[in-house]
């Protein structure tokens, strides 16, 4: 295997290390499965410590790019697209703002794979939403029981036949259920206006547009289940907005 050469430059060794690994990959037309080099030809070929190289190799590792097996040592593994997003979205540590950023992409994506659903959903599906919304569990003010929020949306994901969009929800179900339970004092009069003025949506309207096969239905009626949180977004950017007009004057 030829020498991997390193230059020394602001990048710590350990992104070079990393950068240089994923070269060699692309250039050796790696695919899922083939084997690696082990860590004392890689060190070797790099010019750099194993503790350094062992570094690298665990960023890839972590990524689930690397993989190691009994008996084959390291092989090169496909990774999951959002598995770092999985790692860093912790609401507990989340800003605000970025709870809003994750909340608000999560309504847009919603919305935007509609087309997909309709394109793709079948009976089966269709009677897979009815059982979840059958046994789903409703609280006042147009609040679910988290399991029953997280099946029923999850499976809406399934529909479209992406995985990644599929695995979104499980990352974002976490961020929602903390959003909710976080700021729920705001969230509960924008719930309780709204179905005074007979604008909420629920699973079960949202099923009678699937299964009428009614996409533009469908659409309207998905934007005004989220409209709670459009609402609450917005009130929040507002007061924000005034709270810094305040201390400029």
């Amino acid at each position: 295997m030829e020498r991997l050469k390193i230059q020394n430059n602001s990048v710590t060794l350990v992104d070079q290390v990393e950068d240089k690994l994923l070269t060699y990959f692309r250039e050796k037309d790696l695919q899922t499965g083939d084997p690696i080099p082990n860590e004392m030809e890689l060190s070797a070929s790099l010019g750099v410590a194993r503790s350094v190289l062992r570094e690298a190799l665990s960023r890839l590792k972590m990524m689930g790019m690397i993989e190691t097996r009994t008996r084959r040592g390291m092989i090169l593994s496909e990774p999951s697209i959002l598995g770092g997003m999985k790692r860093v979205v912790d609401p507990r540590i989340l800003s605000e703002d970025a709870l809003f950023d994750i909340l608000g992409f999560r309504i847009a994506l919603e919305i935007g794979i509609c087309s997909d659903i309709f394109r793709n959903i079948t009976p089966k599906d269709i009677e897979d939403l009815e059982e979840i919304v059958k046994v789903g569990i409703m609280y006042e003010n147009n609040e679910y029981a988290p399991f029953s929020e997280f099946t029923f949306h999850t499976r809406l994901y399934q529909i479209t036949g992406n995985k990644t969009i599929a695995e979104f929800q499980n990352i974002v179900h976490p961020v929602m259920t903390f959003v909710k339970d976080k700021f729920k004092e705001y969230l509960a009069p924008i719930n309780i206006k709204l179905k005074e003025e007979g604008r909420i949506v629920t699973h079960q309207d949202l099923l009678h547009y699937l299964k009428e096969n009614d996409e533009d239905g469908y659409r309207r009626a998905l934007e005004q289940h989220f409209e709670v949180y459009k609402i609450f977004i917005r009130q929040k950017n507002e007061t924000i907005h005034h709270s810094k007009c305040v201390v400029k004057q």
